[in-house]
C-alpha cells in the first residue's frame, strides 16, 4: 500500500512538473515565433476602420462647424442693434444742427435773387386816358349812354396810341350802343316799363329789371308798386341801403305793402337789417 501510494504521489508531483514546463515552453515558442500575421491582420482589420472613419468624420465637421458659426455670430451680432438703439438724442439733434448749418452755407453761397423792377410811372398821355376813361365809364353806370358813347369815341380820337386804354374803350363803346338801339324799342309809357322790368325781375336778370323800374319812376314817380320791385330787384343785387331807401318810399306811398314785405323772397337779404324790422313794425298813418 505505501508503494502504491508514493508511486502516485510522484505521478502527481511529476504531472504537475511538467505542465508548467510545457506551458512556459509554449510560451516561450509563441513569444519566439514572428508577430507578423498578427499585424496583417491588426492593419487589415483596422485600416478600413480609419478609413471609413476619416471619411465620416469631416462630413459632420463640415456641417457642424458653419452652424455653430452662425449661431456664435448670431449671439454676438443680437446685442448690436441694442448698442445703437440706446445711444442719447443728442446725436440726432447734432447731426441735424449739423444739417442746418449745411444748408445754411449753402444759402449764403447763393446769389441773391434781384428785385424786380419798379414799374414805369405813367406817361402823360396814360394817366389823361385813365382820366377820360373813368368819366366815361361813371355815365354808362349812370345810365346815360349817349353821354358814354360821345366821351368814348372823343376819348379813342386823342389816345389812340395808349393801347390798353384804347382797347377798354372800344369795348365799352360798343356796349354803350347797343343799350342805345335797344332804348329806342323800349316801350314809352311807364305801364309798359314796369311790366317788362317785371319780366327781367323773373327771368333772374336784375340789372335789366332795375333799368326798366328806373325808367318807369321817372315818368310815374309817385307810383308805389314800381318802388316796391325796385326795392326788391336792389336787395337781389345786394344793394341794401339802396333797396331799404326804395322799400321806405313804397310803404309811404301804400302802407299795405307791409304784409306783402313780411313774406317776400325777394327782400330776404334785407330781414336781418334793423331797418327793416322797424318799417314793417311800423303802424301804418
Amino acid at each position: 500500500m505505501s508503494s502504491s501510494l508514493t508511486k502516485g504521489l510522484r505521478r502527481s508531483t511529476s504531472r504537475a512538473k511538467v505542465k508548467p514546463a510545457a506551458k512556459s515552453a509554449k510560451r516561450a515558442v509563441k513569444a519566439k515565433s514572428p508577430a507578423k500575421p498578427k499585424a496583417k491582420r491588426a492593419t487589415a482589420t483596422k485600416t478600413p476602420v480609419r478609413a471609413g472613419a476619416r471619411a465620416l468624420k469631416p462630413r459632420p465637421a463640415k456641417k457642424t462647424a458653419p452652424k455653430a458659426k452662425a449661431t456664435a455670430r448670431t449671439k454676438k451680432a443680437a446685442p448690436k442693434p441694442v448698442a445703437k438703439k440706446t445711444p442719447p438724442a443728442k446725436n440726432v439733434a447734432g447731426s441735424r444742427v449739423k444739417k442746418t448749418q449745411k444748408q445754411a452755407a449753402v444759402r449764403a453761397v447763393r446769389p441773391t435773387p434781384a428785385p424786380p423792377p419798379a414799374p414805369k410811372p405813367p406817361t402823360v398821355d396814360e394817366s389823361a386816358a385813365l382820366v377820360a376813361f373813368e368819366r366815361a365809364h361813371k355815365e354808362l353806370v349812370r345810365g346815360r349812354f349817349a353821354e358814354a358813347r360821345n366821351q368814348f369815341r372823343i376819348l379813342l380820337d386823342k389816345y389812340s396810341q395808349v393801347s390798353e386804354v384804347a382797347a377798354r374803350a372800344r369795348t365799352w363803346l360798343t356796349i354803350a350802343e347797343s343799350r342805345l338801339r335797344t332804348e329806342s324799342i323800349l316801350p314809352r309809357d311807364a305801364d309798359s316799363l314796369y311790366d317788362r322790368g317785371v319780366i327781367e325781375l323773373n327771368k333772374g336778370d336784375y340789372v335789366a329789371a332795375q333799368e326798366m323800374f328806373e325808367r318807369a319812376l321817372k315818368r310815374e314817380p309817385d307810383a308805389a308798386h314800381i318802388h316796391y320791385d325796385l326795392a326788391a330787384t336792389r336787395a337781389r343785387l345786394g344793394s341794401i341801403d339802396l333797396a331799404l331807401e326804395s322799400l321806405q318810399k313804397a310803404l309811404d306811398l301804400k302802407p299795405s305793402l307791409r304784409v306783402r314785405a313780411q313774406h317776400d323772397q325777394n327782400l330776404l337779404s334785407l330781414r336781418n337789417e334793423p331797418d327793416f324790422d322797424r318799417l314793417i313794425s311800423s303802424n301804418p298813418s
